[in-house]
């Protein structure tokens, strides 16, 4: 039988990337998703973020497999939109048991000359947006009586210092913090919340000409070759960057039964980063 039969996730940033990943691993396990994404570009991110085509496809490749899936284009900012989707797709699934908050956005810049809104809007969407789906969605895991899981995307920036990204690592470490509180507020219901931290991931988030610069600042035109080499060089076992597949991998043992008595910790997944 399937570990995740009859049960329900919801996932943000789930139209591409780490999101589709984790949402076509626990489809094939049985649960039913729901699958919610801003599809929108926010103005300070340097590259493309994800669209209702993505969207749609992650959509498609879970019904491929026969799994069950409602998609929601919602933001993580908007917290009455978000509570507004969560809501009807309980309402049609009968309930929810796992909730990975995974929606991020990365845009490097120095910190003494970052523009206000690019610190905003990371903090907003990284920090505030899982708070605010966090808001959304456990109730309806604490209503259900049975437990449940709750996993918050922070990063190997936790571990790892770099330049040029205070505002994101500020949001990674505020989700530990996040995380924390609300393991000891939820342990009495059997829910159990944690973060894992990945190294850079192979999506769009990392794979663009701003975090090339940011690795190779000695380069003028840095390629992906040469991020790849510079990568490697930030952890002791030669990583470049984890497939959305491997990540998954983590969230679905969190998920399981294995892990029923996992929370309040951290998962690093970084090939060694902090032992540099």
């Amino acid at each position: 039988m399937s570990t995740l039969a009859g049960k329900v996730a919801c996932i943000t940033g789930a139209a591409r990337g780490q999101g589709r990943s984790h949402a076509l691993a626990l489809a094939r396990e049985g649960a039913a998703i729901i699958a919610i994404d801003s599809c929108a570009q926010v103005s300070t991110a340097p590259y493309p973020l994800a669209t209702q085509d993505d969207l749609a496809q992650t959509v498609a490749e879970i019904e491929a497999i026969g799994g069950r899936v409602i998609p929601a284009v919602v933001d993580v900012r908007d917290a009455e939109g978000l509570k507004a989707a969560v809501d009807a797709a309980v309402a049609e699934l009968g309930r929810l048991d796992i909730v990975l908050a995974n929606a991020a956005i990365s845009t490097p810049s120095p910190t003494l000359t970052m523009d206000e809104q690019v610190w905003q809007d990371t903090i907003d969407i990284n920090l505030t947006g899982a708070w605010k789906t966090c808001r959304a969605t456990i109730p309806h895991i604490v209503e259900g009586g049975r437990g449940g899981s709750v996993i918050l995307t922070s990063s190997a920036a936790t571990t790892m210092t770099s330049e040029n990204i205070a505002h994101y690592t500020a949001s990674k470490y505020g989700l530990v913090g996040l995380m924390k509180v609300l393991a000891k507020e939820l342990a009495p219901q059997k829910i159990r919340v944690n973060t894992i931290h990945p190294s850079g991931v192979q999506t769009p988030m990392i794979l663009n000409e701003p975090m090339y610069r940011l690795f190779r600042p000695d380069l003028e035109n840095p390629t992906r070759e040469d991020f790849e080499e510079s990568a490697r060089s930030h952890n002791a076992m030669g990583l470049f960057a984890l497939e959305p597949e491997q990540v998954s991998a983590l969230i679905l043992f969190l998920v399981s039964e294995a892990a029923q008595w996992v929370t309040g910790s951290t998962y690093a997944m970084d090939g060694g980063g902090s032992l540099s």
